[in-house]
């Protein structure tokens, strides 16, 4: 009977041993950083647990929601999406947002994540709607921050805060690419004749500045040539003029001293005997004076012009 008794004994022993390990694993909660659990308490919101050690009350408490605080991308499908020049495109983009009240996230809305998304392409939709075909290409940051600025006004009832938006496609029909293709073909010719005559226009202009330079640089060039020669001229006949002026002073001079007189007799003879017989050599016709004997009655009409010219006053510079 003692022996019964014990057995019965160790039995409930291990039973509350049991019972006290399986409620220390369900009161104690370990929750990971970047993460957020939300307790319920017989139904009804309790609290929110934080990463680290925490604790409930097993049975009464329960673990209701996970969720991670991380930013989450989110691809939203691709859709059609019409312009205002009635013209179709197929857009998707991906979506960033973070849970930033998980009790709003958990009781907000059923599911924030349909939510957002659908609430991304209807407005994608409205945006894109407002914008002609070139513009959707040109202003994917206008329409980005335009779908961001939506959602995010939404989302706030929902515990969940839009990051960014980014379209990864824009897609229009076959016809219109191959539309745009010609377009661009068709522009780029246009700019290659504009860069062409442009070419010739600037090679044109080149050719007129350089004739027009070479022109003048050799104007230049022969009226300073006609300078120089003039001036080379007009110091060739000073130097001249002022050599037979020394000359004659020297003749002066030399007629006043002794025996000067007779020298230049002698001179002048010489000279016109030579003139004479060069006449005779260079040309067939031959001018002689009427009394080429009287050498002696020419020299000394030479002479006389010779003295008067010595006897002359001398000019002031």
């Amino acid at each position: 009977m003692y022996l019964d008794m014990d057995l019965s004994g160790g039995s409930v022993a291990l039973i509350l041993i049991i019972i006290a390990i399986i409620f220390a694993v369900k009161a104690i909660k370990v929750i990971p950083q970047q993460t957020a659990w939300v307790i319920e308490r017989l139904g009804k919101f309790h609290k929110v647990l934080n990463p680290g050690l925490n604790f409930i009350i097993p049975f009464i408490d329960k673990v209701a929601y996970k969720h991670s605080l991380k930013e989450i991308p989110l691809d939203t499908p691709s859709q059609v999406c019409i312009t205002r020049d009635n013209t179709q495109l197929s857009v998707d983009g991906i979506l960033y947002f973070q849970v930033t009240d998980p009790k709003l996230a958990s009781y907000g809305t059923s599911n924030y994540i349909v939510a957002i998304t659908q609430l991304a392409q209807t407005t994608l939709r409205s945006v894109i709607g407002k914008m002609v075909l070139d513009e959707t290409f040109e202003e994917r940051d206008v329409i980005n921050n335009q779908v961001v600025a939506a959602i995010d006004e939404a989302a706030l009832n929902w515990g969940v805060k839009v990051l960014r938006y980014e379209i990864k496609d824009l897609t229009p029909p076959a016809v219109i690419l191959q539309a745009m293709q010609r377009q661009i073909t068709a522009e780029r010719e246009k700019r290659a004749v504009i860069f062409e005559s442009e070419g010739r226009k600037q090679e044109q202009i080149n050719l007129a500045n350089g004739a027009r330079e070479a022109a003048i640089a050799k104007s230049e060039g022969e009226k300073q040539s006609e300078i120089n020669i003039a001036e080379g001229k007009a110091q060739a006949t000073i130097a001249i003029a002022n050599a037979t002026a020394k000359a004659l002073e020297t003749i002066a001079s030399a007629t006043q001293a002794e025996g000067g007189n007779t020298a230049v007799n002698l001179k002048v003879a010489e000279q016109y005997i030579e003139a004479f017989s060069n006449l005779a050599k260079t040309n067939n016709t031959l001018i002689v004076p009427n009394n080429l004997s009287d050498v002696s009655g020419m020299v000394s009409s030479v002479m006389k012009i010779v003295q008067s010219t010595s006897q002359a006053p001398a000019v002031t510079k």
